[in-house]
């Protein structure tokens, strides 16, 4: 194992001072900014419980442990690929991006994703504000969720849609919305999840809903489009866009996504009360019955209004068919 990769625990000597400062402090070896990086992902607790702010101030005698992830491959490389381009021009692109198609390289999937097919599509036009890891990205779907994404293609670009983005709408005119497949009738029919996210503590590849101040805000307004026998459809709207935000969200108002591995695996068993065909759909569908059907945002060149919608893609319509013949 190389020296900066692994697990790694100190003891806060000077207290009162920033997180990331006390961290430079204790493991010199890595830049501030890296430091502040794995800080956002994740990646430190302070006396056992996660920490998501560099900013946050540490007292002395506290423990602080850090995960440094392996390093990855220096950059990407460009990998043809059949894109579903909904949009292009000389600043961004928007992509429908079809289920099992991961965003941008990552230990498991350094290559097949959809930065390596950006790559090859656009050449060196895309934007490195994101990185050589993650050129252009702007936001993320889940490899499992389909869906509306917008890349940037330069990086004024970049920074006219983060600033939309970081904004979640409020004074422009983001949207993002989603349609799922959830088990069960959410209680009221419409309304708004208010709950905070951060990693798990038990799991890692979990996001779980907190109440300390390891959480990020996060909000999803959600309506009932439909109701199947024991399934309804429901669109959400994203205030916020935390990672598996409407995923953790339903399943902690108890109506997990159907199909979902992680976080509605309790449920599985209730697949037997659907009929032979939309059981047989499910089990087709293999991922998250959730998908980006809407993605709307202001052109950061021209500053014209954009608003792409995106059909339920095969695999969920065969299974909403399957459950309004049932």
């Amino acid at each position: 194992m190389d020296a900066n990769d692994g697990a790694r625990v100190g003891i806060v000597v000077d207290g009162g001072i920033r997180l990331d400062r006390a961290l430079v402090a204790l493991f010199p070896d890595l830049s501030r900014a890296r430091l502040q990086d794995l800080v956002r992902d994740g990646r430190v607790s302070r006396d056992g419980t996660l920490v998501r702010d560099p900013a946050v101030k540490v007292a002395a005698g506290a423990q602080i442990a850090l995960e440094v992830p392996p390093p990855l491959a220096a950059e990407p490389v460009g990998e043809a690929a059949d894109l579903a381009i909904t949009y292009e021009d000389d600043d961004l692109i928007v992509i429908d991006k079809p289920a099992g198609l991961v965003v941008h390289p990552a230990p498991g999937h350094e290559s097949g994703t959809l930065v390596n097919a950006l790559i090859a599509h656009c050449g060196a036009s895309l934007s490195g504000i994101g990185g050589v890891r993650r050129p252009g990205i702007v936001h993320r779907l889940d490899k499992d969720t389909s869906g509306l994404i917008v890349v940037a293609k330069n990086d004024a670009a970049h920074h006219g849609l983060t600033a939309q983005f970081a904004d979640h709408g409020r004074t422009g005119p983001l949207e993002r919305a989603y349609a799922a497949l959830v088990w069960g009738i959410p209680q009221p029919r419409t309304g708004t999840i208010q709950a905070s996210l951060a990693r798990s503590r038990h799991n890692r590849e979990k996001i779980a809903v907190v109440s300390d101040e390891s959480g990020r805000h996060a909000v999803t307004h959600y309506a009932v489009a439909a109701t199947y026998p024991e399934v309804s459809l429901v669109r959400c709207r994203l205030e916020t866009g935390r990672t598996h935000q409407i995923r953790v969200h339903l399943a902690h108002r108890g109506h997990p996504l159907l199909g979902d591995p992680v976080y509605g695996g309790a449920f599985r068993t209730k697949a037997a009360r659907l009929s032979p065909a939309a059981r047989d759909a499910l089990a087709a569908l293999g991922r998250q019955a959730l998908h980006a059907e809407l993605l709307g945002f202001s052109h950061p060149r021209t500053g014209e209004t954009l608003r792409f919608e995106s059909r339920i893609p095969p695999d969920i319509a065969a299974l909403v068919d399957a459950l309004g013949k049932a």
